[in-house]
């Protein structure tokens, strides 16, 4: 599953590859959000390799959820 992240003041949006459920990030993306106003919340993911990423809730300017597509190489019909 790939997930996009837009964040306040950053250039660019963060793109993560997870193996967990649609219902589980969107679990934890409602949480975290459902807490922005309280300081020090964090939308806290864990990517395909295993590691966790980190984002201040309060930053967050969108997600956007959606399934990997395999990059193609060549001309499209």
């Amino acid at each position: 599953m790939e997930v996009k992240i837009g964040v306040q003041y950053a250039a660019r949006e963060l793109v993560v590859e997870t193996n967990e459920s649609v219902e589980a990030i969107e679990s934890a993306i409602s949480s975290a959000l459902g807490q922005a106003g309280e300081e020090g919340s964090l939308l806290a993911l864990t990517d395909a390799k295993g590691k966790r990423l980190f984002v201040p809730a309060a930053k967050i300017t969108y997600v956007e959820i959606g399934t990997t597509s395999p990059n193609a190489v060549g001309f499209r019909s």
